[in-house]
Order: structure tokens, then sequence, then C-alpha cells
């Protein structure tokens, strides 16, 4: 079943146009690389920010536009990313080094949320002390978009 699914994403019209355009499939990879540097051009500084290894300027006056930031490059990364995904399905569907970046993101996107929700975030960023559970999960942070990074390189060295 999955075979066959992974078949018929391989022969949707926009992944035939990704294989056979000379300029197609560059530009939604610089795209996918645009929104990679946004994301972790955000979130590093933020986690740095709030782990207390950088001390300026205070999380609270950044955490807006970092937060703008990493959500429009996980947007634009996760988009371009499955359409980089439907060029070649089934060699994506059993790379380690891709289903470990998967995980990592979503792992990544989730610790995002649940942290957003709770009280100690935002007393944190209306400038309180930051808790060991936000410090937490911060380094969680962290270590899942760098290991993301790093899982997303070796995907091309594990086909």
């Amino acid at each position: 079943m999955a075979a066959e699914w992974l078949s018929w994403v391989a022969d949707w019209p926009i992944a035939a146009a990704l294989r056979r355009s000379l300029y197609l499939y560059p530009f939604v990879n610089a795209a996918h690389l645009l929104g990679i540097a946004l994301l972790i051009g955000a979130i590093v500084p933020a986690d740095l920010l709030l782990l207390g290894v950088l001390r300026r300027p205070p999380a609270a006056a950044v955490a807006g536009l970092l937060t703008a930031s990493a959500g429009i490059g996980l947007a634009l990364a996760v988009a371009t990313g499955l359409l980089l995904f439907i060029v070649k399905p089934g060699d994506y569907a059993v790379n380690p080094a891709f289903l470990t970046k998967v995980g990592l993101v979503l792992l990544g996107t989730l610790n995002a949320i649940a942290l957003r929700l709770t009280g100690a975030w935002r007393a944190t960023l209306a400038g309180a002390p930051v808790p060991a559970r936000v410090k937490a999960g911060v380094a969680f942070s962290l270590s899942c978009w760098l290991l993301a990074l790093v899982a997303g390189r070796w995907i091309a060295f594990l086909e």
C-alpha cells in the first residue's frame, strides 16, 4: 500500500515538472535553504538568549521578530521540503537521514508549541527570570533543530 502511494505521488504532474525542469528544482531547493536559514537563524539566537549564553538584547525585545522569522522559515522549509520529497518519494521514504530529519522537525515543532502554551514562557517574555523548565525546553529545541540540520545534510550521502 505504501509503495503504491509513493508511486502515485511520484507520478503527480508537479513531481514530473520538478524532475524535468532545468530551473524549477534548483529554485525550490534554494527556497528550501532560505526557509532553513530563516528558521535556524531565528532559533539559535533566541535559544541562546533564553539560556543566558547571550545577554543582549533582552529576549522580550526580539521575541516577536525571531518567532515570526522562525515561523516563516518553518512554513517555507516544510512547503518546499514536500515539493523536494515528491521528486523521489520512494528513495526518501527509506532514507534513514530523511526519516531522522522529519522526526526531529516534528519534535522541534511540537516542543515550540508546548513551550509557548505555558505561563512560564509568557512570564519569561515579560521579563521574569527564565525558569529551569523553560531552559530545558529551549535546550531541547536547540538540539532538535541543529540535529535536524545535520540529518538534512546527510540525506544526499545516504541515497
